[in-house]
């Protein structure tokens, strides 16, 4: 049965991709007039089928191809029709159909139907060169992050021998405890010689070092050991090779990388994953607010009734949260940026959470601002908000709050006029 709706699309397709085939659906105009007609046809996922479900579009002459973010399958079909046609991708919890009635056919047609009465918005994804980059970019944070798994798995492993050098060394891989390391490696086991090792900066006492490295270090601890730290050689080694990729592919956008370095709390490696995960074109966002809103990184609207629930931030790009609570733990150390200063006045109000994904919001709308001007960033300074935003009266009033808790009673006397 037809929607009575306005058609925006004369021509579309609607897919529902599985790992082995799909199924295409294509609205268009039936033989009666204001009647609309669906046809539905299942392709193989394999380049030939996917050349085959091109070449029935073309003969369709359909303009818009609509289909669902299914895990990763999507991603063949997406990347050999983009050319031709404008293909939506539409994000799976926004096109449920009516529950008790679902089949692949059936999805086919309700996904048609929404991108021809122009129900959903797609999602956003980026040009070839942005998608290379997101890919370096994600597979080099998740070889970091299992680099420092694997850490932690060797400072268990000394844990269980009885060593306590991370009580002593603040980095167990840093130049001292690599050495004692190998020495334990190798078979060393005096502890006044392996703390010998030992860099002559470090703060903890000769004494202290030889009483950290007393315990049971085994030989089925040095066979574990030596693996581990084989493991992590060999992650190094790749995050590095990564490293000079992500610069190869980064080179048109070293302008972008550096201007965006300039933020507090944004180091070159994140200032990537920035331009990674959103590319350098900010038209796809009309405003920042639409951008924080596509990001997760803004309060949710739930209202009903008049009454105003939990409004928890959307899960957004789990890669862009990440790097931007990355970026706003280093930003709330300063003690001179406009974000440190930002962190630290709603922490004390709103708690420490709620302060990091507000100084996240304040960077990710100022990386807005200068991908869509060009201009550097312009530090506000951390008494601009006492200043020029907090009203006077209110201000001395939580100063005059503050003394008293401390427990001293003022009064406060205008300065005269001069």
């Amino acid at each position: 049965m037809d929607v009575l709706m306005d058609v925006l699309i004369e021509r579309c397709a609607g897919l529902d991709i599985g790992k082995k085939d799909l199924k295409a659906c294509v609205r268009h105009p039936g033989s009666r007039a204001g009647r609309r007609e669906s046809q539905v046809r299942t392709f193989a996922t394999t380049t030939r089928g996917l050349l085959a479900l091109h070449e029935w579009l073309t003969a369709e002459q359909v303009s818009v191809v609509g289909m669902e973010s299914t895990g990763d399958y999507w991603k063949p079909v997406f990347y050999l029709l983009e050319g031709a046609f404008e293909t939506q991708l539409l994000n799976a919890r926004h096109i449920r159909n009516v529950p008790g009635r679902k089949t692949d056919v059936t999805d086919a047609i309700w996904i048609a139907q929404l991108v021809e009465h122009g129900l959903i918005r797609p999602s956003f994804v980026p040009p070839p060169p942005i998608r290379r980059l997101r890919d370096l970019t994600r597979y080099r944070a998740s070889l970091v992050q299992e680099r420092s798994r694997e850490a932690q798995r060797l400072e268990k492993l000394l844990e269980d021998a009885g060593l306590k050098l991370s009580t002593v060394v603040s980095d167990v891989l840093g130049a001292s405890g690599r050495a004692m390391l190998t020495a334990l490696i190798d078979g060393e086991r005096d502890p006044q010689i392996l703390a010998g090792l030992g860099d002559r900066r470090l703060r903890a006492t000769p004494a202290a070092l030889a009483e950290a490295l007393r315990g049971n270090f085994t030989a089925h601890h040095a066979t574990l050991a030596r693996l581990m730290l084989t493991h992590i050689d060999q992650l190094g080694a790749t995050v590095a090779a990564l490293d000079e990729q992500v610069d190869a592919e980064m080179a048109p956008y070293t302008a972008e990388r550096d201007r965006l370095d300039t933020i507090p709390g944004v180091s070159k490696r994140a200032a990537e994953v920035l331009i990674a995960e959103l590319g350098v074109d900010m038209s796809r966002f009309p405003t920042p607010g639409h951008l924080a809103s596509w990001a997760g990184m803004c309060p949710g609207n739930n209202e009903s009734a008049g009454k105003h629930h939990s409004g928890r931030t959307r899960r957004g790009d789990p890669w862009l949260r990440g790097i931007l609570g990355e970026i706003a733990m280093t930003a709330a150390r300063s003690r001179t940026s406009h974000l440190g200063a930002r962190y630290r006045r709603l922490a004390a109000r709103r708690g420490k959470k709620r302060a990091l994904v507000a100084v996240g919001h304040a960077v990710l709308i100022a990386a807005w601002q200068m991908l869509t001007t060009g201009t550097d960033y312009t530090d506000l300074g951390a008494d601009h908000y006492p200043q020029h935003v907090t009203n006077p009266a209110r201000r001395a009033a939580q100063l005059l709050s503050q003394l008293h808790d401390l427990g001293y009673n003022a009064t406060l006397q205008p300065i005269a006029a001069t």
